[in-house]
């Protein structure tokens, strides 16, 4: 099986639907995305699979089991992007399992399974600031609340599944039991450059880390910036600067990442001493006890901050999300893959969320990381990967669910 070229064609032609001339873009619902759906659905048929679209826009492929009461194997990502994207994120999951599931369908093989191939229509939370829409229905965990949440233009996302022909009411029957399901697996591009640096087209991921966002506030007191001598300011600023600091100190430590990644001065001006600074903070941890350590002690280093500089500082709570341990069998099933392929076995966590975290508790989660080219570059049109690399996911993949099938 060589379809590594293939692959890329189909990400290349997907990409052509955007929001954006001259960059990629497609957020939930909007026309580039339904365009897309309706390709995806199209790339399903073709490929012998029952082919349907539910309630929330997913486009779903079966390759159905002779039996069916066999529990289910999902192979799943998303196909939504984030602004000006590149062309693998999510897709290259589906494109891969896409090719895969066709040749198993045309093969005719049975499987004591069903194979559910799965085209989250939302994960990265843009349009409607909720992540996971798509894969949060099939595994149960959609909020009820998300549907009167508002897009930027005011567009609620009910009025927004209505309008592209969705079944609102439908939401709650997509849920899967546990007894509905036997694996869930998701191909995706690394996102990072653990695999290009060691040189390996393909990683088996351990855990999907942890992760604690908190927006900060920081208010000290407005003065003329020529006037008031640096001994006896309250500049909120340079409060804000140590902390974040403070963060890159406190997370560089192992199993450990912080990021500062908004940081501003409302009404700021360049003869004011800045009396108030906004400024959020990101940490992350496969290691939930490392985690929320480096919280406590981020946490307590703005609190003595603020009291060393005479300025208020306050944290508010935005995410506490556990770590998800990918399952140990279903490691060492791609791991056998991998070996059988003449590669060494590599296993590494991923420091970004993906839509396997919805199937934690609800069946055994496995992903397979692919190497990111352009010195592990994602979110960003530089974003990159080889035929080579996709063949060799393709071929891993197809060999684990054999393998399952066993």
């Amino acid at each position: 099986m060589q379809v590594g070229d293939r692959i890329l064609q189909l990400a290349d032609h997907l990409a052509q639907w955007s929001e954006t001339p001259g960059g990629l873009t497609c957020t939930y619902l909007s026309p580039a995305h339904r365009a897309v759906a309706a390709e995806i659905s199209r790339f399903m048929q073709n490929a012998g699979l029952e082919t349907h679209t539910d309630a929330v826009a997913n486009v779903i492929g079966r390759y159905a089991s002779k039996d069916e009461r066999a529990p289910t194997v999902i192979v799943a990502s998303h196909y939504d992007t984030v602004r000006n994207a590149g062309k693998y994120d999510g897709r290259l999951g589906i494109l891969t399992g896409l090719v895969v599931a066709e040749q198993i369908a045309r093969s005719g093989k049975p499987l004591p399974f069903h194979l559910d191939l799965i085209a989250f229509s939302e994960e990265e939370g843009v349009r409607f600031s909720a992540p996971y829409i798509g894969s949060s229905a099939i595994a149960g965990r959609f909020e009820s609340a998300w549907l009167e949440w508002p897009d930027t233009k005011g567009i609620s996302l009910a009025q927004a599944l209505r309008e592209a022909g969705c079944d609102v009411a439908a939401i709650p029957s997509l849920a899967h039991r546990k007894s509905d399901l036997a694996a869930y697996l998701e191909i995706h591009i690394e996102q990072g450059p653990v695999l290009l640096d060691a040189d390996l087209p393909v990683g088996i991921v351990t855990a999907i880390a942890g992760n604690s966002r908190f927006g900060v506030t920081i208010e000290g007191t407005a003065g003329h910036a020529g006037t008031v001598p640096m001994g006896v300011r309250h500049d909120a600023a340079a409060a804000a600067a140590e902390l974040v600091l403070y963060v890159e100190r406190r997370c560089s430590a192992p199993g450990l990442v912080g990021t500062v990644g908004r940081l501003s001065l409302p009404d700021g001006a360049i003869n004011v001493i800045p009396s108030r600074c906004e400024l959020s903070i990101d940490i992350r941890s496969e290691d939930d006890a490392n985690r929320l350590a480096a919280v406590d002690d981020v946490l307590a280093e703005m609190h003595e901050i603020a009291k060393r500089r005479g300025v208020r500082a306050h944290a508010t709570l935005l995410m506490d999300a556990a770590a998800v341990q990918c399952s140990s069998r279903l490691q060492d099933v791609f791991a056998r893959s991998i070996g059988q392929s003449g590669l060494p076995v590599r296993r590494l966590p991923s420091g970004a969320g993906h839509d396997a975290v919805m199937f934690d508790g609800i069946t055994d989660i496995a992903m397979l990381f692919v190497r990111c080219g352009n010195g592990g570059v994602s979110h960003s049109p530089l974003e990159t990967i080889t035929a080579h690399d996709a063949d060799v996911a393709a071929r891993i993949l197809l060999d684990a669910i054999e393998r399952l099938a066993r």
